[in-house]
């Protein structure tokens, strides 16, 4: 089994503490003590690279993200962490949290986009060092983010800029490896011994999903992370008595189960604009635009120049991916298991809306939101 790394969070809440120690007239020491679950008592040792004094009130630490042994796109990121007092005032949080270099930030508000999970990390280990009665700044950069953040798929959730500060918990979710599937069942075995059962399920590919999801009021109850294995996912979903499942991704993702493919990871398969370009041609759509779709740079980018041109058909093609989804699903499940299931699935845009739900989908959201 690969070794276990810790989430981007936890770098930064790391470095954070080590900044603030500075400020506090503290040595520095190359690991700190973070509390990475609010039940922890002892705390967890998380090495940092470097901190010192830029100031009487400023003061700079820096460390490595280190996602263990698999493969990940934060390895090595340089995390920078400047920490300043600041006065506290009525009416504002005593933790300010500032995007530098390589953050990335909400599109449409222009704040920095942080998860629940990276707020309370950060709060939970920086309140107990606080002098009273001062509020602390903290700027966030991520040297070389901004480049990183064109490799992912972040755009589509309306972040822009750099990297997002999210996740859900310390550890490295291994979205492409065994173990993950092997969480996934493991969850899925736990919930089934619950008083009931769980009948209900929504799956998410990643931890945008487990972001927009209650945003878009699906209790968070309902929620798996089944990474990229979706298909080895649905069948477990099914055989632990889960009978109403919604899908729940972005569509340049899912779109990978209307071709088939049901381990969606990048590096196994893609074929996504060639799925999109035979829903098309049997959508029956003009040859000339077939091939447009087929030659775009992304699904979105594909999706969007027809809606131009045509939106009632882009909106057609979009529907129809997300009902051969649904079918294809069932098919997959259909010769995986004996069990059956309502399966239903949503699809969003770069603009994190609903682009599209399957008949069942549809059935599904309005289900588990009431």
């Amino acid at each position: 089994m690969a070794e276990s790394g810790y989430t981007l969070p936890v770098w930064v809440a790391a470095a954070a503490v080590a900044a603030l120690n500075q400020l506090n007239g503290e040595p520095f020491e190359p690991t700190v003590q973070l509390r990475l679950d609010p039940g922890e008592v002892t705390g967890t040792a998380i090495p940092v690279q470097a901190a010192a004094r830029l100031g009487a009130d400023r003061a700079l630490a820096t460390t490595r993200c280190n996602p263990g042994d698999l493969l990940d796109l934060t390895r090595g990121l340089p995390i920078w962490v400047e920490a300043s007092w600041m006065a506290l005032e009525a009416g504002r949080p005593w933790l300010l949290l500032e995007p530098g270099e390589g953050v990335g930030v909400v599109e449409a508000t222009g704040q920095m986009c942080v998860s629940g999970y990276a707020r309370d990390l950060l709060e939970r280990n920086l309140q107990p060092l606080l002098p009273d009665q001062q509020g602390l700044r903290l700027t966030v950069t991520f040297p070389g983010g901004s480049a990183l953040d064109e490799r992912t798929s972040n755009a589509a959730f309306g972040v822009v800029d750099g990297l997002a500060l999210i996740g859900t918990q310390a550890e490295v979710q291994r979205s492409a490896a065994p173990d993950q599937l092997a969480a996934v069942r493991a969850e899925l075995e736990r919930r089934a011994l619950q008083p009931g059962g769980s009948p209900d399920l929504v799956l998410v590919i990643g931890e945008n999903g487990l972001d927009l999801a209650p945003q878009l009021g699906l209790p968070p109850a309902l929620l798996l992370k089944a990474g990229n294995w979706l298909g080895p996912a649905l069948v477990a979903a099914a055989e632990q008595g889960v009978r109403r499942l919604l899908l729940l991704g972005y569509q340049g993702k899912l779109i990978k189960l209307a071709g088939g493919i049901f381990h969606t990871h990048h590096h196994l398969a893609d074929g996504r604009l060639e799925i999109l370009a035979a829903q098309a041609a049997l959508q029956g759509l003009p040859l000339e635009q077939v091939q447009a779709l087929a030659s775009a740079l992304s699904v979105d980018e594909a999706l969007g120049a027809l809606a131009q041109r045509d939106p009632g058909a882009a909106q057609s093609l979009v529907n129809r991916v997300a009902t051969v989804i649904e079918q294809r699903s069932q098919q997959y499940l259909g010769r995986h298991s004996d069990q059956r299931l309502q399966l239903g699935a949503v699809l969003f845009d770069r603009s994190r809306r609903i682009s599209a739900s399957g008949p069942q989908g549809h059935q599904l959201l309005e289900a588990f939101r009431a």
